[in-house]
């Protein structure tokens, strides 16, 4: 007999995921502990465990996924080759209607031709940074950017510069990063440049002053200097790629607001209960969620598996942690909307410093 555990471990099921198809009368435990409620599985229903997985792997709809088990078991293989088949045939149209409609937004796109960030400037810019600010705005977004080669546009910092203020952001489409920081030096047009993350870590490496330093974008090229005569200096191309609209994506409704005790929530997160072997609706990479609610006294907490799920918001923890340690402080505010808008994480003096993470859906 394995447990729900050792079944989520050996099949690739998430035990949440385990729990669901319970209920749900697809994958049903060969016994159930009256007295605890655990959960028990016969050395057979491994088998079907895995053939749910691959099948809810490849989008087949639960209804079918009843029909191909029954007909696994019950060595009916004509049924479950011409449910296979049928639902192959539902993707491959669903996959040759969106290529129409990415034909189409190409299209569009081309007609368009309105990049989201500022052409190149012809004349340089020069700005005069304090060096502390320009190094906790760093540290506050370096954690969010991208890495995946399909999207070399998130595989930098965006340096935002606009007015008396520049703008930091780095995003990898799970989670977003935002700081500002004053600047001094510029009157003209709103500039914006995708900083590389290693042209981005050599500048910090040189923040260890309080001085000003001098940043410099001239064409695509972006230097940052130190020192009265510039003897210390990192400079590099930027990225040729836009970066997306990012205050777009910042523009959302008020929620309700939590503090937090970073150092206390930092370990009651890190040891506390998590939805163990999820597998991430986003691009199907598995993560341990933290599932996170506000209790009526106004405080955040850990829920656990008997939690409502509609009043409960899921992250991924690893994120989670990185935002907290990226948020520099004892003291943070939590920011929660609805299950399915991003939960933000925000200093509670600094408004313009902020993380996003974006929820993951739960499967019970």
């Amino acid at each position: 007999m394995r447990s729900i555990g050792e079944m989520a471990r050996d099949s690739g099921l998430g035990v949440s995921a385990l729990r669901f198809y319970d209920r749900a009368g697809v994958l049903v435990p060969h016994r159930v502990d009256p007295d605890s409620g655990y959960r028990w599985y016969a050395p057979g229903q491994l088998d079907e465990a895995r053939l749910l997985a691959r099948l809810r792997r490849a989008g087949m709809p639960l209804a079918d996924v009843r029909l191909v088990l029954a007909g696994w078991a019950g060595a009916e293989t004509d049924l479950v080759r011409r449910l296979l088949d049928a639902h192959l045939r539902r993707l491959e149209r669903g996959l040759s209607g969106a290529r129409a409609e990415f034909s189409t937004l190409r299209a569009l796109l081309d007609d368009r031709e309105n990049p989201m960030t500022s052409p190149r400037t012809t004349a340089p810019v020069r700005l005069s940074v304090p060096a502390p600010g320009l190094a906790a705005a760093l540290d506050a977004v370096r954690y969010a950017a991208g890495a995946d080669p399909e999207l070399p546009m998130l595989g930098g910092i965006l340096f935002d510069v606009e007015g008396d203020a520049l703008r930091l952001v780095a995003t990898d489409r799970y989670r977003m990063a935002v700081a500002r920081t004053a600047v001094d030096g510029h009157g003209g047009p709103r500039v914006q440049v995708t900083v590389p993350l290693a042209l981005a870590d050599a500048m910090r490496a040189l923040l260890d002053g309080e001085a000003e330093v001098r940043l410099t974008v001239d064409g695509d090229r972006v230097t940052l200097e130190t020192g009265g005569t510039g003897e210390r200096q990192a400079a590099g191309q930027v990225l040729g790629h836009d970066f997306p609209d990012y205050r777009r994506l910042v523009r959302l409704p008020a929620g309700r607001r939590a503090p937090v005790d970073v150092p206390a929530f930092r370990e009651a997160v890190r040891t506390g209960p998590v939805r163990a072997g999820e597998v991430r609706a986003q691009d199907g990479v598995p993560c341990d969620l933290s599932v996170l609610e506000v209790t009526a006294d106004g405080s955040v907490a850990l829920a656990g598996d008997g939690a409502d799920d509609r009043e409960v918001v899921a992250v991924n923890r690893a994120f989670l942690l990185d935002a907290l340690a990226a948020g520099a402080g004892d003291r943070l505010v939590l920011e929660f909307g609805a299950p399915t808008a991003p939960l933000v994480i925000r200093r509670p003096d600094d408004e313009h410093t902020f993380s996003l993470l974006m929820p993951v859906r739960l499967e019970n």
